[in-house]
């Protein structure tokens, strides 16, 4: 079995609101995502397709908010 990505000594790139940061980087192929407060914490890790899925519904507001709370009533 093959590890995956370590991602050490790569970029991350860092989108943050009122004080709370996510960061993102890529290494070999693979997205890892991760806390910006505990930049030695875990990474979460995704391939290119599964990223680029994520984005997608993004920008299609899939996870807006209101969407999500309307769902839920």
């Amino acid at each position: 079995m093959t590890s995956g990505p370590a991602f050490h000594g790569v970029t991350w790139y860092a989108a943050c609101n009122n004080g709370s940061c996510v960061e993102v980087a890529y290494d070999g192929g693979f997205i890892g995502v991760r806390d910006g407060k505990h930049d030695g914490g875990p990474i979460l890790v995704y391939s290119g397709a599964e990223w680029r899925s994520f984005i997608e519904a993004a920008k299609q507001g899939r996870f807006d908010f209101d969407l999500l709370a309307a769902e839920r009533s």
